[in-house]
């Protein structure tokens, strides 16, 4: 195996922390299409057809590129447009597998499919964990979160059959509780509104005051956070499908992905933290919520979704809703 992207070193000032350099930000072309082979979905508002787990997308081509990639939103596929690896995809493709693809090496794919999704999950615990560590309030927290951080990468140079076998549930909840302490201190002071889970799906916050609020796992589907204020909101694991944040501001929001930005609407307006990029569907208008599975719970928000279904591991081109 090739060795890690960046050093972890023990002084805060000289630790990494862009995602970038850390290696998570998904590079498709370094990985084998896990994302469209590994998952499976349901014909949907998100997806045109149904697709088993293990089952190349027909999409595929045989050098690993989608046919309809800048045309997936209009052929039916908004869902593949959200989603995000956070760079596991070329981790496993490039490291655990040594840059053999399933389809030089069969024998491999079944583990392989059941790798990515575990890889899936330690990377987007980097991302939070990375981000943490860019909070000045959270400093007091910052060398449990750097042995955290490192724990995590730890695992991600795993082999495969460890991948595999790892209890990657009981690893998230302990990286979860110092994160939400590391929130806690951010938002020390702000007074912020405590709406940990709470069903605001559809929701009129239209203007609303909820700087510092507590969203984790929140559901946002469909709400109304027109020209909200959103400033240093806990935002992890809250589901914003369809939800309207045209000049909302989100910036120091807590914990929020490209993905969860993806799935929402906006405008020219809303105000992003500065590693997340304004989506190009924002500019075309097009605002059809995404379905599937929500947004990843961060590390240990995950509910159930709205009709009882469980989501499974990732978001965008997603597991089947169950």
């Amino acid at each position: 195996m090739t060795d890690p992207p960046v050093p972890l070193h023990a002084q805060p000032e000289e630790y990494v922390t862009n995602p970038r350099e850390f290696g998570l930000l998904a590079d498709c072309e370094s990985c084998f299409g896990l994302c469209c082979v590994a998952l499976p979905f349901s014909a949907s508002a998100d997806f045109a057809v149904d697709k088993e787990g293990g089952q190349p997308c027909h999409n595929l081509r045989d050098d690993f590129r989608c046919s309809i990639h800048t045309r997936l939103r209009e052929r039916g596929f908004p869902g593949c447009t959200v989603f995000d690896c956070f760079g596991a995809g070329q981790k496993v493709s490039q490291v655990t597998y040594e840059g053999r693809s399933w389809r030089e090496a069969p024998e491999t794919a079944r583990q392989m499919y059941a790798v990515f999704p575990v890889m899936r999950q330690l990377h987007e615990l980097l991302w939070y964990l990375a981000e943490a560590l860019t909070l000045d309030a959270a400093r007091p927290l910052h060398e449990a979160l750097r042995l955290a951080l490192a724990e995590t990468e730890r695992l991600t140079r795993q082999s495969a059959g460890v991948l595999e076998q790892l209890d990657v549930a009981a690893h998230r909840g302990e990286v979860n509780e110092l994160l939400l302490r590391a929130s806690e201190l951010a938002r020390d002071g702000l007074d912020g509104k405590e709406c940990r889970g709470a069903d605001l799906i559809g929701a009129r916050l239209k203007r609303a005051g909820l700087r510092g609020a507590n969203l984790r796992g929140a559901y946002l589907i469909g709400a109304d956070l027109r020209g909200a204020d959103l400033r240093e909101a806990d935002l992890i694991g809250a589901d914003l499908r369809g939800a309207d944040l045209s000049g909302a501001d989100l910036t120091g929001c807590i914990f929020l992905t490209q993905a969860q930005v993806n799935a929402a609407r906006g405008d020219s307006a809303t105000r992003l933290p500065a590693r997340l990029t304004r989506p190009a569907h924002w500019a075309r208008g097009e605002g059809r919520p995404a379905g599937g599975e929500r947004p990843d719970g961060g590390a240990g928000e995950r509910r159930r979704s709205p009709g009882g279904r469980r989501g499974g591991q990732g978001t965008g081109r997603r597991p089947r809703r169950r």
